[in-house]
């Protein structure tokens, strides 16, 4: 039996490191976010925290808040109130739960819903950040390192 070199695999090269986060990509996004806010979606979070980055970042349309409720009363309101709904939930594993649970009552009344964004921002940011709170002060923080300020 042969013994594998330290932090190598088997017979395979090392794996090569994934790109940086695209600061194109992530604009979009959030103005993909925003557009939708501004046409009528409403957009369900986790939290007031949530809420406050969501709207740091330019949104301006309905946000409901899903906090200490159950999942099915969160989606019979929204779905009541609004024709085309964005699920932005935490991408920890409570946040994915309560994305499916609404995801899934949310189809069944015949609404618009949209995960795929929640997907895509998951897949871009989250070696980066954890939840929708952190979002406005990381696309800050990206912003800034894609255009810093001149020196005097």
């Amino acid at each position: 039996m042969t013994r594998r070199s330290r932090g190598g695999r088997k017979g395979r090269e090392p794996r090569a490191r994934k790109p940086s986060l695209d600061p194109e990509s992530l604009e979009e996004l959030v103005a993909s976010i925003v557009q939708a806010s501004e046409e009528g979606a409403a957009i369900i979070v986790e939290g007031v925290r949530d809420e406050r980055s969501l709207r740091d970042l330019g949104v301006e349309g309905p946000i409901v808040r899903a906090t200490r409720r159950p999942a099915l009363e969160v989606a019979e309101e929204a779905a009541r109130d609004y024709r085309e709904i964005v699920i932005l939930t935490d991408w920890d594993r409570a946040g994915e739960e309560l994305a499916q649970r609404m995801g899934r009552h949310l189809q069944c009344t015949g609404t618009s819903v949209d995960l795929e964004t929640r997907a895509r921002l998951k897949r871009m940011v989250r070696r980066e950040i954890k939840d929708v709170e952190s979002l406005s002060r990381f696309v800050e923080r990206v912003r800034a390192d894609r255009c810093p300020k001149e020196l005097p």
